[in-house]
C-alpha cells in the first residue's frame, strides 16, 4: 500500500511540469501542425530547393565540428598540460553566445555574408558538443587496450583508427546528430549571413509569418522541418545502436603526452586560436569606424540609433534583457529541479512513467524556438486577457528551451546521492520536505547554481521565438541588433557591434563562473 502511494505522489507530482510542456509547448506545435494539413501540404521545387539547402549546409557544418572538435576532445580527455582549463572554458564561450552576435561576428570577418561563413558559423557554434560529448567517454576508455595493440606492433595511428575509433564511434555519432540537429534549425546566423540570397526553412518560416503573412506556407515549412528533423534523429539512433557494444571502462587519469600527441595537442590549440578570431574581430569592428578609432557604438546605447531607428534604447534594451532572461532562469529552475525530483522519485519507485516523461521533457530541443514562438502568436490569445500580449510570454518561451538543460545538469547529481542517506533521515523521522532540504539539496547546491548560470545565459540570447514576440517597445538585446543590423547608417552599425560586444562580456563572465563551479558528476553540460 505505501509502495503504490508512493507511486502516486510522484505521478501527481509531475502534473506541473507535464502541464507546462501541454500549454506551452505541445498546444502550439499541434496548432501549427494543424494549420498547415488543413489547406494541404503544397510543395514546389522552390520549397525542395529549401530543404536542400538546409540539410547541406548543416551536413558541412557537422563535419567541419566534428574534425574541429575531434583534437580538443582528445586534449580535454587525456592529456595533462597547462592551460587546459582555458581550452575548457575558450570552447564554452561560442556555444552559450547568443546566435545574432556569431552572426555579426563572421559578418565582420565575410561583411558579404555567404555560404561558407554560413557553415562556419554553425561549425563554430558547436565544436563544444564535439569535445565534451566524445571527450566524456574518451576519459573513460580503458587505455590498457589501445596500449595492447600497440605492444603487438601496431603504430599510434593503427591503434586509434582499429581501436580508439570504434569505440568512440557512438559518441561521435551522438554529437553529429545533435550538431546537425543544432545546424538545421539555426536562425540568427542564416538571418545575419544569408541575407536574401541563402534562406534555410527556419529563416523562410520567419520571413513568411512576420513580412508576407502567410501562416498556411509557414505551417507547410514547419512540417518538412519537423519531418527531416525526426529522419535525421531516427537514422542517427539506427546508426548509433548498431555500433553501440560493452566497453570496458575505467577512470583514467590524464597523461603528459608524448611523441606524435603532441600533434594532436597543438591541433587542440590551432583549433581554439582560430575559435577566438571572430571574438576579435568583433570586438575590433565595435571600435573602429571610417574615422578611425572610436567609442561612438558604445556611447551610442544610451540612445535609439541613427533617427531613432529603435523605439527604446540600447541600455533599455539591455535592461529589459536581463529581466526576461532572470525570470525565464526562474521559471526554468522551478519546472526543471522539480521535474528531475520526479524523474529520481518515479526510478527509485519503479515506474515505467519516469522514462516517458525523461523523454517528454527533451522534445523542446528537437523543435525549433522559431517554430514554437509561431505557434504562440495563433494560439495564446484563447487564454484568458489575450496571453499573447502578457510581458510573461517571451520569459516562458525562454523558459521552455532552458528547462531542458536544467533537467540534464540536475538530474545525474540528484540520481548519485546515496540513497542510504535519505532513508537514514528518513528513519530519524525527517518529512521528505526535510529529507530534500537537508540531504539533496546540500549535495547539489553547486549543480544547482551551474543550472542557473546556463540558464540565464541561453535566455539572454534567445533570438528564435524572442523575434516573434518581443513588442518593439519591449525588445530584448538580440531583437535590438538585428532590427539595428538591417537599417542602414553608420551609428547603427557601431550601436549593434556594441550591443554585441557586451552581451558577449557578460555571457563570457558568467560561463567562466559556471567552471569554477563545476562538478564533474554533473556532466558535460
Amino acid at each position: 500500500m505505501a509502495f503504490a502511494r508512493r507511486r502516486l505522489t510522484w505521478a501527481l507530482a509531475s502534473l506541473l511540469p507535464l502541464a507546462f510542456l501541454g500549454v506551452f509547448f505541445l498546444w502550439p506545435v499541434v496548432a501549427i501542425v494543424g494549420l498547415g494539413l488543413r489547406d494541404g501540404v503544397q510543395v514546389d521545387a522552390d520549397t525542395w530547393g529549401l530543404v536542400g539547402f538546409t540539410l547541406g549546409q548543416a551536413a558541412a557544418a557537422t563535419a567541419v565540428a566534428l574534425v574541429a572538435g575531434l583534437p580538443v576532445a582528445y586534449l580535454l580527455a587525456r592529456c595533462r598540460v597547462r592551460g587546459t582549463g582555458v581550452v575548457r572554458a575558450a570552447v564554452m564561450v561560442p556555444f552559450v553566445l547568443p546566435t545574432v552576435v556569431v552572426g555579426l561576428a563572421f559578418r565582420a570577418l565575410w561583411p558579404d555574408g555567404g555560404v561558407l561563413p554560413i557553415v562556419l558559423a554553425n561549425a563554430f557554434f558547436n565544436v563544444a558538443v564535439v569535445a565534451r560529448t566524445v571527450g566524456g567517454l574518451w576519459a573513460r576508455l580503458d587505455r590498457r587496450v589501445e596500449d595492447a595493440a600497440r605492444s603487438l606492433g601496431a603504430s599510434r595511428l593503427r591503434a586509434f583508427r582499429s581501436v580508439t575509433l570504434p569505440a568512440l564511434a557512438p559518441a561521435i555519432g551522438s554529437a553529429a546528430a545533435v550538431v546537425f540537429l543544432f545546424c538545421s534549425t539555426a536562425f540568427g546566423v542564416v538571418l545575419v549571413l544569408g541575407g536574401a540570397r541563402y534562406r534555410t526553412l527556419e529563416t523562410e518560416i520567419y520571413l513568411r509569418t512576420v513580412q508576407l503573412l502567410d501562416l498556411s506556407g509557414a505551417a507547410t515549412l514547419s512540417l518538412l522541418q519537423f519531418a527531416a528533423v525526426i529522419a535525421v534523429l531516427v537514422i542517427g539512433v539506427v546508426t548509433r545502436r548498431r555500433r553501440e557494444r560493452g566497453l570496458p571502462l575505467r577512470v583514467e587519469p590524464p597523461r603528459r603526452p608524448g611523441g606524435g600527441e603532441w600533434v594532436v595537442v597543438g591541433a587542440a590549440w590551432l583549433v581554439v586560436g582560430v575559435l577566438l578570431v571572430p571574438v576579435v574581430a568583433l570586438t575590433v569592428r565595435s571600435l573602429s569606424t571610417v574615422d578611425g578609432w572610436s567609442l561612438a557604438g558604445y556611447r551610442a546605447l544610451a540612445g535609439t540609433g541613427e533617427r531613432g531607428t529603435l523605439v527604446v534604447s540600447g541600455l533599455d534594451a539591455a535592461v529589459r534583457s536581463l529581466r526576461a532572461a532572470t525570470d525565464a532562469t526562474m521559471i526554468a529552475l522551478v519546472v526543471g529541479v522539480l521535474s528531475a525530483v520526479v524523474l529520481v522519485g518515479l526510478r527509485r519507485s519503479g515506474s515505467w512513467f519516469a522514462e516517458t516523461l525523461d523523454t517528454a521533457l527533451m522534445l523542446p530541443l528537437g523543435v525549433s524556438a522559431v517554430t514554437v514562438g509561431f505557434g504562440y502568436l495563433i494560439t495564446m490569445d484563447a487564454l484568458p486577457g489575450d496571453f499573447r500580449t502578457s510581458p510573461l510570454l517571451v520569459p516562458l518561451a525562454q523558459a521552455l528551451v532552458v528547462t531542458p538543460l536544467v533537467v540534464r545538469i540536475v538530474l545525474p547529481v540528484l540520481r548519485a546521492v546515496d540513497e542510504r542517506l535519505r532513508q537514514a533521515a528518513a528513519t530519524l523521522g525527517a518529512s521528505p520536505w526535510r529529507v530534500w532540504r537537508e540531504v539533496d539539496f546540500p549535495l547539489a547546491f553547486r549543480s544547482l547554481v551551474a543550472a542557473a548560470g546556463f540558464g540565464f545565459v541561453v535566455a539572454l540570447g534567445e533570438f528564435g521565438a524572442t523575434s516573434f514576440l518581443a513588442r518593439p517597445d519591449a525588445a530584448t538585446l538580440p531583437v535590438v541588433i538585428a532590427r539595428l543590423m538591417s537599417r542602414p547608417g553608420q551609428l547603427n552599425s557601431q550601436l549593434a557591434y556594441a550591443a554585441c560586444v557586451l552581451l558577449m562580456v557578460v555571457t563570457t563572465v558568467t560561463v567562466l563562473l559556471i567552471e569554477r563551479l563545476r562538478v564533474p558528476s554533473s556532466g558535460e553540460f
